[in-house]
């Protein structure tokens, strides 16, 4: 898979991995400090959240690990574990903090959505957390749906769910 941002001439290249992939340890260590700065111990602190699920269900069969490579560096990625039935749950989506602007987290939650496709699903679940309005923003542009009211204080809500319908793709 690779593409090209919109915004630059570089390329993009979007590749499959684990999560104890050194490729993958970019988006692991600034997931946690980004949610460490954001919300320090607000749901129960970074660590709990980090290790909420095992690795496995980040990978094949039910779930997957995508990282957005640029010149062989890791600079995006998110990804996927089965929610329920149908219903894929995205998690640990991720830009690095040198490339955001670029609508990398938008070509990542597309790829995203064409890879729980092809495993299946037919719906996608999601949460961010309050501090992350830039995460709702993004949801929103991509045609996610809030189930939560957009009028209410997000520190009050909590975690901040959304879905979406899977569309087949047109070929």
């Amino acid at each position: 898979m690779s593409t090209t941002s919109p915004q630059s001439s570089r390329k993009q290249v979007v590749v499959r991995a684990s999560l104890d992939d050194p490729r993958a340890e970019p988006l692991i260590a600034g997931l946690t400090l980004e949610y460490t700065q954001r919300y320090g111990d607000f749901f129960g602190g970074t660590e709990q959240e980090m290790q909420r699920y095992p690795a496995t269900e980040f990978a094949a069969p039910v779930g997957s690990l995508l990282l957005m490579q640029e010149g062989g560096r890791t600079i995006a990625g998110g990804a996927f574990r089965r929610y329920k039935a149908g219903v894929a749950e995205f998690k640990r989506i991720w830009t690095h903090e040198d490339h955001r602007r670029r609508g990398l987290a938008h070509m990542v939650l597309h790829a995203l959505e064409e890879e729980a496709r092809n495993y299946g699903y037919r719906s996608v679940y999601l949460t961010t957390g309050p501090r992350q309005p830039e995460a709702v923003r993004l949801y929103l542009k991509a045609g996610y749906t809030p189930l939560f009211d957009l009028e209410a204080d997000p520190e009050t809500v909590g975690h901040l769910p959304f879905t979406k319908e899977l569309v087949a793709s047109v070929a």
